[in-house]
Formats: C-alpha cells, structure tokens, sequence
C-alpha cells in the first residue's frame, strides 16, 4: 500500500546526525498521517457497506455483492494489520530505535525510510531475506 498523500522529502544537512529530533519528527508525521489516511478509508468502507446493504432478488446480482464486499473486506485486514505495523513503528520512534536495521544494526537510510517508512531491515538483509524466502518456495 502507498502512501497516498504527498510529502516534503527529508534533506539533511552537512553533517547532521542520522536520526536526529528533527528526522524522526518528520517520519513521525509521514506515519500518523498514513494511519490516518488509512482509518478513514476503513470508515468509509464501513459506512458504504451499511448503506450498500441490499438484498438482490437476481443470484448473479448477490453473488458479485458477496464478492465484492468480500474483496474489500480482505483490503480492509491488509489495512487493519498495516495500522498496527505503524503503531509499532511509532513506538520504535518513541523508544528512539526507529532507523536502524533489526538484523545487523546498520542505518538503514533516509531514502528507504521515506520509500517505505514501516521497513525495519537495510536493503541488504531485505535481499539476504527474500533470496532466503525464494530457497525455501522451491
């Protein structure tokens, strides 16, 4: 999922402290403004469901109901569970340890974090894990 909402990519200035106050202030906003975006899309699913409620009398026209409302429902859990893994990603922000690989340490990057602010792994460990991943599908 994609942040909808554009923002102001961080540039740090010459030598400036990696995951300094003002850093983590601006993955803090890129964050709470994804929740945001993301729990008003689940209230608004919520809402439509309620008002689209209605019981068609034509089996195909129930059917592409059913499915539909059951596409949106699994869009909804992706979003739902997304909404804890920015929680999480908060309290690594609160507990300053947001920006830093959970494997082997490294910074993980401004540029990464602003791609895809909830990572938790460098690029290098992401590769190491999905090269992992593909060996064992076989």
């Amino acid at each position: 999922m994609e942040l909808h909402k554009q923002f102001t990519p961080y540039v740090p200035k010459d030598g400036e402290e990696y995951m300094n106050p003002a850093q983590l202030a601006h993955f803090r906003k890129i964050l709470e403004d994804w929740k945001a975006e993301l729990s008003q899309d689940i209230d608004t699913t919520i809402h439509t469901m309620q008002d689209e409620a209605t019981v068609f009398a034509d089996p195909n026209d129930r059917a592409s109901q059913e499915s539909d409302m059951a596409l949106e429902l699994r869009n909804r859990d992706r979003e739902r569970k997304l909404i804890k893994k920015i929680d999480e990603t908060l309290a690594k922000i609160d507990a300053e340890e947001y920006g830093y690989c959970e494997s082997c340490g490294v910074e993980i990057g401004l540029k990464r974090l602003e791609a895809r602010p909830t990572a938790t792994l460098c690029i290098d460990c992401k590769e190491l894990d999905e090269m992992r991943e593909r060996q064992v599908a076989k």
